[in-house]
């Protein structure tokens, strides 16, 4: 579609069709003359340049669209003013730049004071307008950065190289070719109309012969066959290397020649992939007449291979696979070899493709996670999160602001491991940077399709890493790692269920399916599907080739829950075999993978069912020792040796077979090695995996029913080695940090009006830092982009600015009349990071984060609020947490308390939403924990947290979500306490104790959820495993506070809202450090063992209705 209308566009530049070039260019939007543009905006022809920009963009797409239109009717505005226009003036601020108050009232109000001035160059601002010449360049030169930032026109500023008279050329090459396919062509045709395809009439006397126009199909060389256009993807090449190639595509569908097939268009965008010279530009061509040499191209073989079968009977084929070696059931993984906890449902696992104990997690909560099996570890984990706020379209970000939830839909590695690719049930797919076990960086954000993206591969055609994706929105897209698009593939008539990218020598292309149960393949050009066949079922089907890429399969579920596993013959487009063994319906879609090329497994009735990929019928099947959902998800490593599989309790086991231990046990004692001293590492000895290791959640417990017999080196010990390997337990010591180069730090400039600093957050960007003190003045620190640190985030490796307006304002809180000794600040800051809400005694302020600006204030005194907690699904509704024990929900928009909630004995210090459970958990001085309905705003339930022995319920007590919505941290000075959201009740408990007995001054989540960074009175620092509370590091006070400390203390701890190895600390001198692992560590510590954690696992039984 895109390059027919280039070719229009060309043809009627050409021929001085003016006015229809640009009215073509506006309603097609592929093309964005900036000529044309800025002949209009230094001409001052407003209503045109709108009109054209209307085209491609809407005022309220994106923050570029926004300031560009601002622009222009802002222009258009001062020139109103400047001719002394008032009246024209006022109709521009009326019905043009109206809208912008919306969003920027204050600045609306200072444009429209401006028609009170005699001259608006009195303004300051605009002190330096000149002319209106000058003043147009000028900001034609604003407005061209603003386009070129704007996603919306990339592709669509760059008109493609054509060769003149481009449409004329391909026409006269169309009549040419149906001259040559006359039965009776004339030496000189006349060729009347271009309606019509032409044919020589029959001459009245004797046939010639043909002499002059010999068959084009007789050519051996492709030069009658140009690219359909300057930015085709397929270059010319030779056509004898097009056959040469052609018998190797695994195209196996072929009955588009015999109409069984239409040909839809893909949109193809002038950046498209260039492709090996030997893919010709693919043309349906008319049969081959006798004594004529037809040189195959890619397409027939395609279409020779995917002829449909007459029916979904097995057809047989007799003769086996030679040369298999024996199938034995010890080659598959079937025993438990340990079991992890995810923490939320797991949607999506892909293994590494080159190190076999590395799996990546995606989770119905959006995180994913990075785990190395070996160690039982999480490496990396990464919360879902919007990157780029201005890039997202305005239905992701209506989306966003209502808080939808963002399961991962598909997780995958690129062949080479350096990549991951994240594809969300909403329109994003995520793209990662892997260079190591710590480093995964965000790489490329795209919105890639409307509604749920349903599935994400890696290819390579022509060599070049690009990502293919499928979604609700009926298309497959083509992107490169950048994000940027190169291919659209339309013509499926339902949502796009799965997809399956390979290659056949030099060939590439893409099959896909969709929900009605459609097969369709693609090659990277322009020319559309190749097939449309029904799978097996006629539901949701998924296909993939077996490691060596020489056998197809597909499994697939019908509506009636009936289950489909096939293998295709892919030189005649049939089943060749339909495996048996699924007795029972189920409702939902089957998950299959293959091992190497011999097996075939699928998770269905709660358990394994595995098949030799020559025989019809089960091989062999497992339960993994109990604890699968009715459809397990499952993923084979490369070797074949280690299988994943999903748990009904939100997690994941790994089986192995005798080579899969091996592997396991190799690289748990590499990476043991590698911690261990010379001097003491031939004392110690890795156990193997399976040894009984008692742990919390992450590790498989002695207890277990997932434990597997313990095997060291494939085979199964005797029973005493069992002994010893329990008497062995894996050498483990705390990390500890006592020195300043043991960490890397940055201490926050300071900003002379320092006082202790009594809430600390990040922006949720990552690229500031906000202290709120006693004093109840805040603080804003941000990291500028730069060499030094390019990502422009909050780092270690870079000091901050300290941010004010130009104003010289401070954001300062009320605080009139307010005893400070006895004061609660209180700070809660907007999702976008616009706006910062806090008090600090005295009535709550809501500030505009750009110009410190207070924008409105509420709650006065008394009583007055102590915490302060947005709403997670709308911004105007708070909760605020009073001194008297009430909690008010306030609506900022009506300046009106909805509800008013009791339950506690005294003054509120904590608030936390849940969206996923909605409910809204509270929690005050009196130590106990509520839990409200966030629909009624009714009381469920209050727990009490355990005091320790001896120990009375004051101070503050402080809650936070963990990443799955359902987990709580609660912190008391006596305690960290984790509780079950979903239970409501208390499930463990750590008490300060050996170097971490002073009391606990504050305590957070990383990012992730994985770690809990907390700080206590005498200075230190101890970073806990979220999952088991046990100590993995301990910072002293002598590595980040300086020598003559002077009774310095954090009080106060925020983490990274990104990187979860990094926090930031609040000292009672008001400064502020934030502090990172060496770059060689690149984490704080390892998992503690069970033996060394100490902690109290609870069952609360002490609730209050």
């Amino acid at each position: 579609m895109s390059e027919l209308v280039f070719l229009i566009l060309q043809f009627l530049d050409e021929e001085k069709f003016k006015e229809s070039v640009h009215r073509l260019e506006k309603e097609s939007g592929f093309f964005f003359n900036t000529k044309y543009f800025d002949e209009k905006v230094l001409a001052g022809e407003w209503d045109e340049v709108e009109k054209y920009l209307s085209g491609f963009t809407k005022l309220d797409d994106n923050r570029y669209s926004m300031k560009i239109f601002f622009e222009i009717r802002k222009q258009k505005y001062l020139e109103a003013l400047d001719k002394q226009d008032k009246a024209k003036a006022v109709e521009i601020l009326v019905q043009d730049l109206r809208v912008f108050s919306t969003f920027n009232e204050e600045l609306y109000k200072e444009i429209t004071q401006l028609l009170t001035l005699h001259n608006f160059r009195e303004n300051e601002q605009l002190s330096k307008y000149g002319d209106t010449k000058t003043a147009r360049t000028i900001m034609l030169g604003e407005l061209k950065k603003l386009i070129e930032a704007n996603p919306l026109f990339r592709d669509k500023l760059t008109f493609p190289t054509l060769r003149s008279s481009r449409l004329r050329t391909l026409i006269n090459q169309s009549l040419n070719w149906q001259h040559q396919l006359c039965k009776n062509p004339r030496p000189n045709p006349d060729i009347k109309t271009l309606f019509t395809d032409h044919t020589c009439a029959v001459p009245n006397g004797p046939l010639a012969p043909p002499q002059v126009n010999q068959p084009i199909t007789t050519l051996t060389k492709p030069t009658a066959f140009p690219s359909l256009g300057a930015h085709a993807p397929f270059p010319p090449g030779a056509a004898v290397a097009a056959a040469a190639n052609a018998g190797a595509l695994a195209s196996w569908m072929a009955a588009a020649a015999s109409g069984a097939s239409t040909v839809q268009a893909a949109a193809v965008t002038p950046a498209s992939i260039p492709m090996p010279q030997n893919q010709v530009s693919i043309l349906k061509r008319p049969p081959a007449t006798p004594g004529v040499v037809d040189y195959q191209n890619p397409e027939h073989e395609l279409m020779k291979r995917l002829r449909p079968a007459p029916s979904v009977e097995e057809v047989t084929y007799p003769a086996p696979r030679q040369h298999a070696p024996p199938v034995s059931l010890e080659d598959l993984p079937l025993k438990a070899a340990l079991a992890l906890h995810q923490g939320s449902t797991v949607t999506s696992m892909e293994f590494h493709p080159m190190q076999d104990t590395l799996l990546l997690v995606g989770s119905a909560t959006g995180e994913i996670t990075l785990w190395e099996l070996a160690a039982r570890e999480k490496l990396v984990s990464r919360p879902f999160k919007i990157w780029d706020m201005a890039n997202c379209s305005p239905p992701l970000q209506a989306l966003i602001a209502k808080e939808t939830p963002m399961s991962v839909i598909r997780v995958a590695w690129s062949p080479d491991g350096n990549f991951i690719g994240v594809a969300y049930a909403k329109h994003l797919i995520h793209l990662y940077a892997f260079s190591g076990p710590n480093e995964l960086r965000q790489h490329a954000e795209v919105d890639a399709h409307v509604g749920a993206v349903n599935d994400l591969a890696f290819a390579n055609p022509n060599r070049q890493l690009c990502v293919v994706t499928c979604g609700d929105d009926q298309l497959i897209k083509v992107w490169d790692v950048s994000g940027r698009k190169h291919f659209t593939f339309e013509g499926h008539e339902a949502p796009v269920y799965s997809i399956c990218p390979h290659h056949k020598e030099n060939i590439q292309f893409i099959f896909s399916t969709a929900i009605d149960g459609k097969i369709k393949a693609w090659l990277y050009d322009n020319m559309g599907s190749r097939v449309d066949y029904d799978a097996p079922g006629k539901w949701c089907t998924t296909m993939l080739y077996s490691a060596d890429g020489t056998r197809l399969f597909s499994c697939g579920t019908s509506k009636d829950g009936d289950v489909f596993l096939v293998e295709w013959n892919e030189s005649e487009g049939s089943i060749k075999r339909t495996y048996l063994g699924f007795q029972k319906k189920l409702a939902g879609m089957v998950q299959f993978d293959t091992s190497k090329n011999h097996f075939l497994a699928v998770g269905q009735d709660a358990q394994i069912k595995f098949w030799d990929m020559d025989n019809i019928n089960v091989l062999t099947s497992t339960d993994a020792e109990g604890g699968l959902p009715a459809l397990p998800r499952l993923r084979f490593n490369r070797e074949g040796n280690l299988l994943a599989v999903t748990t009904a309790d939100n997690g994941f086991k790994i089986l192995a077979n005798q080579a899969g231990f091996r592997s396991l046990r190799a690289m748990e004692t590499s990476a043991f090695e590698r911690m261990r001293t010379p001097a003491d590492s031939s004392l110690t000895k890795a156990p193997v995996p399976g040894a009984p290791v008692a742990s919390v959640s992450c590790k498989v417990e002695l207890g277990s029913p997932v434990r597997p017999s313990p095997m060291l080196n494939g085979v199964d010990p005797p029973k005493p080695r069992v002994d010893d390997l329990a008497d062995n337990p894996r050498p483990w010591q705390l990390a500890e940090i006592l020195d300043p180069a043991q960490c890397r730090q940055a201490t926050l400039p300071d900003t002379g009006s320092s006082t202790k600093v009594v809430r600390l957050l990040y922006t949720n960007s990552g690229a500031g830092i906000l202290a709120l003190g006693f004093n109840g003045i805040q603080r804003l620190w941000k990291w500028v982009r730069n060499e030094q640190n390019p990502s422009g985030k909050a780092t270690a490796a870079a000091v901050p600015q300290h941010w004010q307006p130009n104003s010289g304002l401070l954001m300062t809180n009320d605080v009139s009349g307010v005893n400070l000794e006895e004061a609660n600040p209180c700070i809660a800051l907007s999702k976008n990071d616009s706006y910062v809400m806090s008090a600090a005694g005295g009535k709550v302020s809501l500030f505009n984060m750009m110009t410190f600006k207070v924008m409105t204030t509420f709650m006065p005194p008394p009583p007055p609020s102590s915490f302060l907690a947005f709403h997670p699904q709308d911004n105007n509704i708070i909760a605020v947490g009073m001194e008297d024990s009430t909690i008010h929900i306030y609506n900022v928009r009506v300046d009106e308390v909805k509800s008013k909630l009791k339950g506690h004995l005294k003054r509120i210090t904590g608030l936390a939403f849940s969206t996923t459970l909605s409910i809204l958990v509270s929690s005050a001085a009196d130590a106990l924990i509520c839990f409200w309905s966030i629909d009624t705003w009714e009381k469920r339930k209050s727990v009490v947290i355990p005091m320790p022995a001896g120990k009375v319920a004051v101070g503050d007590t402080r809650v936070q979500f963990h990443v799955d919505q359902i987990r709580i941290l609660a912190v008391h000075e006596t305690q960290l306490a984790i509780l079950d959201a979903s239970k409501m009740e208390c499930i463990r408990q750590w008490i300060p104790q050996d170097s971490l007995s002073s009391h606990i001054t504050s305590a957070v989540y990383a990012c992730n959820s994985q770690l809990i960074y907390t700080t206590f009175r005498d200075g230190n620092i101890g970073v806990f495993d979220a999952d088991t509370l046990g100590l993995r590091c301990r910072i002293s006070p002598s590595a980040y506070l300086p020598q003559v400390n002077q009774g310095l203390s954090p009080l106060v701890v925020a983490a990274h809202p990104q990187e979860p190895n990094q926090f930031a600390v609040g000292l009672n001198d008001g400064s502020v450090k934030v502090i990172e692992p060496t770059e060689a560590e690149g984490k704080w510590g390892m998992v503690p063992p069970s033996e060394a954690i100490n902690t109290s696992p609870s069952t609360t039984s002490n609730q209050t209705p």
